[in-house]
């Protein structure tokens, strides 16, 4: 008899522990998934240790004061992760205080995770040949059978297609049997591979730095079109001509079909693709594909740095600074801490790219904890030229709202030139607030503290919180009247007035609305990439990554829209925003204009960003933070407690705080009142201090008392927060 300590499925704080089962089946080992009763409803559980039993179970239940119930049944033949993958799923739960068997869930696809929603492993019939039979055989069934022993199994579908007239019959006969097997991904063979491009001295000197520094962790700082790709792709080939792996991280999904693309150009089938494009069954055949080593590189967004690699020889993390790179969902951890962990378990470099990098990132660079490396200039170099449009000014002249005539003259000429323009406006749908025009009431979402936009295409009106959507009022609920009117514009309405203005013009538009199919980045971009559009207008996806050299014009829309945000991190993520969308234009040899529309031009990040002054924007929003101790100077610990009734959340809360207050030397925050999120009422409690360790084992030691209470409020701990909005 073994007796198993068992996580259980359920992924919250006050369940956070193992729960005791025996088993009678001696194949149990820690790492599978079992079924087990817990409180009286079938779940899933996942095996965290197995010990042999070496007293009866009257005896046990006796000593532990419980009747100790048996696992149901085993859902795997060996265990799903290994040691390194285990260490790091209880590393995470500690470091981003959430509860382990998250973690667990965060690391394995969904097609194998410890859930009861997991879905089954898709699998087809194959047949093989009954060694032991020996029955008279005509010679059409001889040789059939004869072909099947050779192989030793085939696909039920090719048997059937090659022995057409004898197939059936043998399988009849019993000298030919069908089993199951687990569906595999079928690598593509490629055959006319690239070489290496000859690197120019800036990147050759940088390779080398990279390469020759003692530091783990490499910053590499080089501007737009510096050619940052071609050293990962020569380190990478250097590192598999080892016998080791690579992992290449990209922040969004919108950046991995260039990527990838570049990458099996120079490593063919070698490679395995991991993103949330993929369904369920794609994910697990490429986490087979690299847990059977069958491929050395893997390109991915954030939930590829789970991929059981057992000899990682590199890891890149193209875009270091976009905020994609954070979970937003339990458990919140950031990608970059667990790439520097598995970094150090197998002894190889990260690299970290970005022509705009983290703040917190180039800080300690600059500070020696990482190696910097600089790339100063473009491999063409030519930076485009940037020019800033007053929108104040120009709506005085009686000009367009959305698009200035100097942007419309600009976009005329590249037409008329036939190169291309990219529009990029961080805001998705027709109009972001729909208001009565009688007596100004704005709909907002039922469930969410936020105005619903409208989105023409559909006819509906959407929350981007939530997601809710429903038809357009047709009459104002407030005062009843009909007239409605709509304040600021997104991609849709956008679309709309660019091609009014310019109707022979071929327009793709690509944001969160026209890429739900899948494959729908790859396919607008390989669109926009052939030539069928002229204009590609997007949110912020495509602000960074890509490279079109017809491209000569990008014009940048609302630019200072983002300094409204309250969050103290939104003028750094204005300033990248500005540098990374103006750096897809003039890649090549055609020269660059970038146009920058704002109410607020003199705001020092969008006049460091049209710049592409880095160093300027760093040292003068450094002094911010520094006065405001903000991150980089402290750490911040974001604490949310939620509950669908409003006292009890404030109840809740309040008592938190209090006690953190008791306990903590560092600065407690609040609770304050965030927006209401799918009829759950929040409160923030914010941690401020410069000793991190500390701050999360007394959070700790408050989440664990929370838990042993069973407090009503549902409770969300977030280490390092990338936004406070």
């Amino acid at each position: 008899m073994k007796l198993a300590q068992v996580w259980i499925e359920h992924a919250s704080l006050k369940l956070d522990q193992t729960y005791t089962y025996l088993c009678d089946d001696d194949s149990l080992q820690a790492g599978m998934r079992v079924l087990i009763n817990f409180n009286g409803k079938n779940i899933v559980g996942f095996v965290e240790s197995v010990d042999e039993l070496f007293e009866t179970e009257s005896h046990l239940c006796e000593r532990l004061g419980f009747k100790v119930k048996k696992i149901e049944g085993l859902l795997d033949h060996e265990p799903l992760i290994t040691q390194e993958m285990h260490n790091l799923a209880l590393w995470m739960a500690k470091e981003t205080i959430s509860p382990v068997i998250s973690c667990f869930q965060a690391i394995l696809p969904n097609k194998i995770k410890p859930s009861s929603t997991r879905q089954k492993i898709k699998m087809e019939a194959w047949v093989h040949p009954v060694l032991s039979y020996d029955g008279p055989l005509t010679a059409k069934q001889k040789i059939a059978y004869e072909t099947l022993l050779h192989e030793k199994e085939m696909k039920l579908s090719v048997w059937r297609e090659r022995f057409k007239t004898v197939s059936k019959k043998l399988e009849e006969l019993c000298a030919v049997e069908q089993f199951e097997k687990e569906v595999v991904f079928i690598k593509e063979s490629v055959s006319d591979l690239k070489q290496d491009l000859k690197l120019t001295e800036l990147q050759s000197q940088a390779k080398h730095q990279i390469e020759r520094s003692q530091k783990q962790v490499v910053l590499l700082h080089g501007v737009t079109g510096s050619g940052k790709t071609e050293i990962y792709l020569q380190m990478a080939r250097e590192v598999i001509e080892k016998g080791k792996q690579v992992l290449i991280l990209v922040p969004e999904i919108s950046l991995t079909p260039q990527m990838v693309k570049r990458v099996k150009e120079r490593f063919g089938s070698d490679v395995a693709i991991y993103h949330s494009g993929l369904n369920d069954q794609e994910k697990y055949e490429q986490y087979q594909l690299i847990r059977h080593r069958e491929v050395s590189v893997v390109v991915g967004t954030r939930s590829a740095v789970f991929m059981p690699f057992d000899n990682l020889g590199l890891i890149v993390m193209d875009e270091e600074h976009d905020q994609s790179y954070k979970q937003d969902s339990m458990p919140q951890y950031h990608c970059r801490d667990l790439c520097l962990y598995r970094a150090s378990v197998h002894g190889c470099k990260v690299v970290l790219g970005s022509a705009t990098p983290s703040l917190d990132s180039y800080a300690r660079a600059v500070k020696g904890v990482y190696d910097l490396v600089a790339m100063s200039d473009r491999i063409n170099h030519t930076l485009p030229e940037v020019k800033m449009i007053s929108m104040r000014d120009a709506m005085r002249k009686g000009q367009n709202y959305m698009v200035s005539d100097e942007l419309s003259f600009h976009i005329q000429q590249r037409l008329d030139r036939h190169e291309q323009v990219i529009l990029l406006l961080n805001r998705r749908g027709y109009s972001p607030v729909l208001k009565c025009a009688d007596c100004g009431e704005v709909l907002m979402c039922e469930h969410c503290d936020v105005a619903l936009s409208y989105h023409k295409e559909e006819n509906v009106l959407k929350c981007h919180v939530c997601g809710a959507a429903k038809p357009l009022v047709r009459t104002c609920p407030k005062c009843h009247s009909s007239h409605w009117l709509p304040f600021g514009f997104g991609t849709q309405k956008l679309q709309e007035e660019v091609q009014r203005r310019f109707p022979a013009a071929k327009i793709i538009r690509m944001d969160a609305d026209t890429t739900t199919r899948k494959n729908a980045h790859e396919q607008l971009l390989d669109a926009f990439g052939r030539h069928e559009a002229d204009i590609l207008i997007g949110t912020q996806m495509i602000a960074k990554g890509l490279d079109y050299p017809d491209v000569t014009l990008v014009g940048i829309l609302n630019a200072d829209a983002g300094l409204h945000h309250t969050d103290f991190r939104s003028v750094e993520t204005t300033f990248h925003l500005i540098v990374q969308a103006s750096g897809r234009s003039g890649r090549s040899d055609k020269k660059g204009e970038v146009l920058l529309q704002a109410f607020d031009p003199n705001h020092y990040a969008l006049e460091t960003g049209a710049r592409n002054d880095y160093l300027t924007f760093f040292k003068k929003e450094m002094e911010y933070r520094r006065l405001s101790q903000n991150p980089p100077y402290t750490y911040l610990i974001s604490i949310v407690i939620s509950h669908n009734n409003e006292h009890v959340a404030d109840e809740e809360s309040a008592l938190f705080a209090a006690q953190l207050r008791k306990k903590s030397t560092f600065k407690i925050l609040g609770p304050s009142g965030l927006h209401r999120i799918q009829d759950r009422h929040r409160r923030r409690i914010l941690c401020k201090g410069k000793d991190l360790a500390e701050m999360k084992r007394v959070v700790h030691k408050i989440v664990q008392d929370f838990r042993i209470n069973k407090r009503r409020c549902t409770l969300s701990v977030d280490i390092n927060p990338q936004r406070l909005d």
